[in-house]
């Protein structure tokens, strides 16, 4: 169907169909609401092409994250279409699975040019690599595994988050806190500032780091989580707090303590991160570092479209907020 064939319906011209289409203010609501009844019943869809010809924008974005299937990604990718569709843009999501190859063509490809943004969150490129990409696009970045001057970016104080949470379990007093856990291979800066925050308020509060405390992972999956924890508890070494770097992890690792007899809290307290749904209706439910996510997507959106619309200059780089969302886990 074309423009054409909807002013033919709605007896009107083909410039007014393009007003309505573009929602141009001086458009009466008579004649809109005519126009849009006759869009409706054929089913008009305004070809992006010939928009991007016209106005030099398509009217959409798009999302690169690192796993659609990840509770934070999946709620963040929410959040992101519910304020880019507040904001008049539609949103297209592509999985990156966090290879290095596909987070270079999010960059330099930018989706052949059918958007006119990008909001990205990185898991292997550096902060070099996106910088020296010539940005035709505009881009923002998620995350903390690349950060470059020139870019706009939206994350949390992960530091902080990780030293709050386990300064809380100080506060219960805890002594043997573990942090579960170090990822092989990876890149993404989110471990890291984690591990520091972990860091940070054990030497505070005057407390032996013991790098036996830090558990290492294989990969992502909860099943690595789990198998973590057993081969801990198997060598025999105990605590009795412990800071996990995501909700998978902090759900695996309780229902593996619980296999083994340890009690949460009364034996080990337990902190995950993002507040995903899993942890609401786990028993006992856990307490979690919970990111203002919708600030995340509306902070991200907001600085993409004032690129979009021509802001210039270096790379603005935002903290959204979070919170301690404790429950039974760490009470």
């Amino acid at each position: 169907m074309r423009l054409s064939d909807v002013a033919k319906l709605a007896g009107v011209s083909v410039k007014t169909v393009s007003n309505v289409v573009h929602d141009y203010e001086h458009v009466s609501e008579s004649m809109r609401t005519r126009v849009q009844e006759a869009i409706d019943t054929l089913g008009y869809r305004p070809n992006l092409t010939a928009r991007r010809l016209v106005t030099g924008r398509t009217g959409m974005i798009a999302l690169a994250i690192p796993e659609t299937a990840h509770h934070y990604f999946s709620s963040i990718a929410d959040a992101i279409v519910k304020a880019a569709e507040s904001r008049g843009y539609r949103v297209l999501i592509e999985q990156t699975d966090g290879i290095a190859e596909r987070e270079l063509a999010v960059m330099r490809d930018r989706e052949a040019g059918l958007v006119d943004g990008v909001i990205f969150q990185p898991a292997q490129v550096t902060s070099l690599e996106i910088a020296e990409i010539r940005a035709d696009t505009p881009v923002v970045l998620l995350g903390e595994a690349a950060m470059p001057l020139s870019i706009d970016h939206v994350m949390i104080d992960n530091v902080e988050a990780a030293k709050v949470s386990v300064e809380h379990l100080l506060k219960q007093g805890r002594k043997k806190i573990a942090f579960l856990g170090a990822v092989e291979n990876d890149n993404a800066g989110a471990t890291i500032r984690r591990l520091a925050g972990y860091q940070y308020a054990l030497d505070q509060a005057g407390l032996f780091l013991d790098p036996q405390l830090v558990l290492s992972v294989d990969s992502f999956m909860a099943e690595a989580a789990a198998l973590a924890i057993r081969k801990a508890l198997e060598s025999g070494l105990r605590f009795d707090g412990l800071l996990c770097r995501d909700d998978r992890f902090a759900v695996a690792a309780l229902q593996e303590l619980r296999r083994s007899g340890i009690r949460v809290p009364e034996d080990v307290a337990i902190v995950g991160w993002d507040d995903s749904e899993l942890t609401q209706f786990s028993n006992p439910t856990i307490t979690v570092v919970a990111p203002a996510k919708d600030t995340i997507a509306a902070m991200a959106v907001d600085m993409l479209i004032e690129r979009i619309e021509g802001q210039t200059g270096v790379g603005r780089h935002r903290l959204a907020p979070f919170t301690l969302e404790t429950r039974e886990s760490a009470p």
